[in-house]
């Protein structure tokens, strides 16, 4: 590997440079700062995977040492101990030691994750970190099922009885009207920058690109059976979710609002085959003017996002979340993979910083040190030129996202 000395202005840039966070989700309140296990932090994993098997993965030892550092533990320091330390630390403390040394100019929110209306802070309240305002991405399949419940809730017909052949159409019509409208509220909205989907999670990436009205009739129908039983309504079925992933579509091309999309590296309530952005593509010749962001490095599909970059105008890669998911070796290689084939002014970077403050700090330092291996190597072997190194980072780290999200901000 290139040394920092010799590629001086390479390494200042890497590692100093203002970024755009561009996925990120809020941090935990003190009051619940232990309301979700830390080591989340290192895994998506859940139960027992997560408890026992994470903490003995490079992921964990990599995030240990530099966790460890960061805390002024020792050398030896083991996870429990950086554990151990952080719960000795004040909360505001600890969000300012995590946050002050990225550098983190402007932190885009997806603010509808699970959790966040009960146990974390508002994004605004982000903003004493950073120095420019945050922003919102609203995601749109909790737009849809709020809007939904609440139409159900209220109505006096039986929605499970299947008596009245006639409500699920107007509980249909209605939904959609309100549903556009709230997706347009959005687009309009100085605050929202862009939208969110999950379908990756509730049916996968393998959006239609139209379905008949008794299709999306029969997706109603059956989502309304199963809140009928479980009381509680959430969108698993295939047509109704297709249909609010091309009505958030339709509206974010006219705005010119990104869409962005979790794609690839997730927990186990997705469907590993059916994550991969290459299910996309029918969508995305579909809405040729929307623009698309895959999430998350696509991994472990990333050179399918790399593809999907290199040949639609309107689609750009996220290398976020692989900090600190997967090893040093391993985010190195889908760097290395992302740039085989995507252009360089349509990769931005994010933390998916989510809970806890030191989720922005490991999603920073081991992005910057990854951008610096790989494009070093790369000005070594001949592939480009310092220079050009240089604006690739300043481009990936704040102007892509900067230009696609329509920030109107300047590097401070």
């Amino acid at each position: 590997m290139a040394s920092a000395a010799k590629y001086t202005t390479l390494h200042e840039t890497c590692f100093n440079y203002p970024c755009v966070d561009n996925h990120a989700h809020p941090l935990l309140t003190a009051a619940n700062r232990d309301a979700v296990d830390f080591e989340g932090i290192i895994a998506e994993a859940t139960g027992p995977a997560l408890l026992e098997d994470s903490v003995h993965t490079l992921a964990c030892f990599k995030a240990t040492a530099q966790l460890a550092k960061l805390f002024n533990l020792g050398p030896d320091a083991t996870w429990n101990d950086v554990k151990a330390k952080r719960a000795q630390l004040p909360y505001d403390e600890l969000c300012e030691l995590s946050l002050k040394p990225t550098n983190i100019q402007c932190i885009l929110f997806d603010d509808g994750l699970g959790g966040v209306e009960e146990w974390c802070e508002s994004y605004k309240w982000h903003d004493r970190f950073t120095k420019s305002a945050s922003k919102r991405i609203v995601r749109v399949e909790v737009v849809a099922q709020d809007i939904l419940k609440t139409l159900v809730d209220a109505s006096s017909l039986s929605y499970s009885s299947g008596t009245d052949p006639a409500y699920i159409p107007t509980l249909l019509e209605t939904f959609a009207a309100k549903l556009t409208a709230s997706i347009q509220a959005s687009a309009d909205d100085p605050e929202v920058v862009g939208f969110k989907s999950v379908a990756c999670y509730r049916t996968g990436l393998d959006v239609a690109t139209s379905c008949t009205q008794e299709d999306i009739e029969a997706a109603l129908a059956s989502c309304l059976s199963r809140y009928a039983t479980i009381s509680k309504l959430r969108l698993d079925d295939k047509h109704l979710n297709d249909y609010v992933v091309r009505a958030t579509l339709e509206i974010a091309g006219k705005c010119n609002k990104p869409v962005q999309f979790h794609t690839g590296l997730g927990d186990n309530d997705l469907t590993l085959t059916r994550s991969s952005p290459a299910h996309l593509q029918g969508v995305i010749k579909a809405f040729p003017n929307t623009p698309f962001v895959l999430l998350h490095s696509s991994y472990p599909y990333t050179r399918d996002a790399g593809y999907l970059c290199s040949v639609y105008r309107n689609v750009y890669v996220d290398f976020g979340e692989i900090f600190p998911f997967i090893s040093g070796t391993g985010q190195r290689a889908v760097l290395r993979q992302v740039l085989e084939l995507c252009p360089t002014n349509k990769i931005m970077w994010s933390t998916d910083g989510h809970w806890w403050p030191e989720s922005y700090y490991l999603g920073t330092v081991q992005a910057r040190e990854a951008l610096y291996a790989v494009l070093a190597e790369s000005v070594r072997d001949g592939d480009l030129t310092e220079q050009q190194a240089v604006g690739m980072v300043k481009n990936a780290l704040f102007h892509n996202a900067n230009r696609i999200y329509s920030l109107g901000l300047s590097p401070l």
